[in-house]
């Protein structure tokens, strides 16, 4: 007997795949602010003003010139079709293999003799550029969303 192996493939609708990306990418952003505000709890208020500023405005350049173009090739990649999709195609498998080494990076980072309200820095950049391109993504489901089901 031949078993089918496709028939066992997680496939999902685009719609999923949309709001999955966009949650993983907010989830993972509010953990490096969760961090972040952590550490600058304990710092003076002059040091969480300059550090929270300086994440905030490295925020703002790799969202715009880095994550966002990420994120349209992910949506690109993903609205064409009308067949269901693998649940982990929301993002390229070559991402899979950057995870492990940006999860190895963060917890090099977290031990190692950085102060944490300068490391601060890094995690508040980071999260909020994450945060803010997640929004492209929810932004596309919502559209996706609403224009499938005002044609049902």
């Amino acid at each position: 007997m031949k078993v089918e192996i496709t028939k066992y493939k997680p496939a999902v609708t685009r719609e999923v795949l949309l709001f999955l990306a966009g949650a993983l990418w907010f989830s993972v952003g509010c953990l490096l602010l969760t961090f972040a505000v952590f550490w600058l709890r304990s710092a003076e208020m002059g040091q969480q003003i300059m550090c929270g500023g300086a994440g905030i405005l490295i925020a703002l350049p790799v969202h715009y010139f880095g994550l966002l173009k990420i994120v349209d090739k992910n949506i690109a990649r993903l609205m064409p079709g009308d067949e269901k999709k693998c649940l982990f195609s929301f993002m390229p498998w070559k991402n899979y293999l950057i995870i492990p080494v940006m999860i190895a990076l963060g917890v090099f980072l977290r031990h190692s003799a950085i102060p944490k309200p300068y490391l601060a820095i890094f995690y508040v950049g980071m999260g909020m550029a994450l945060l803010l391109s997640s929004l492209r993504y929810l932004r596309y489901f919502l559209q996706y969303r609403h224009a499938r089901h005002s044609q049902s």
